[in-house]
């Protein structure tokens, strides 16, 4: 519906500039500066652009302030699903120690998907069987 209207309008002001065989030399009632056909297109998509992109910077800059801030004793989850508590932090290399066995993982610091609240670890106390 607002494609067909859209169309309408760009088609009236193609037949204002000429761009039809069947006008003849007399004005059939266009004005000539109408800026609306151009004007509506732009402001779309301005709307798309915010609409897309303040959303994504506010997500970004949450996750940012998450890594930044990790320290040593965090539970975190990974973006893989490993849930685990970080030994230790050296710039951009985290270790964690994960499961009963406390199986020292070195993950990278963007890794991290988020940190957890609630002990999630596994806690196995059975071996996996074949």
């Amino acid at each position: 519906m607002v494609l067909n209207a859209f169309s309408r309008v760009l088609n009236a002001d193609m037949s204002c500039l000429g761009g039809s065989a069947s006008s003849s030399g007399s004005s059939s009632g266009c004005s000539g500066g109408s800026m609306l056909p151009m004007l509506l297109p732009i402001v779309m998509i301005i709307v798309l652009l915010l609409v897309m992109i303040i959303p994504q910077r506010k997500r970004d800059k949450k996750v940012k302030d998450m890594l930044s801030s990790l320290k040593q004793g965090d539970r975190v989850r990974t973006i893989g699903g490993i849930y685990g508590t970080i030994s230790s932090i050296k710039d951009d290399v985290i270790v964690l120690s994960v499961g009963p066995d406390k199986v020292k993982l070195v993950f990278a610091r963007g890794a991290i998907s988020q940190v957890e609240d609630a002990g999630v670890e596994n806690t196995m106390s059975e071996e996996v069987k074949d």
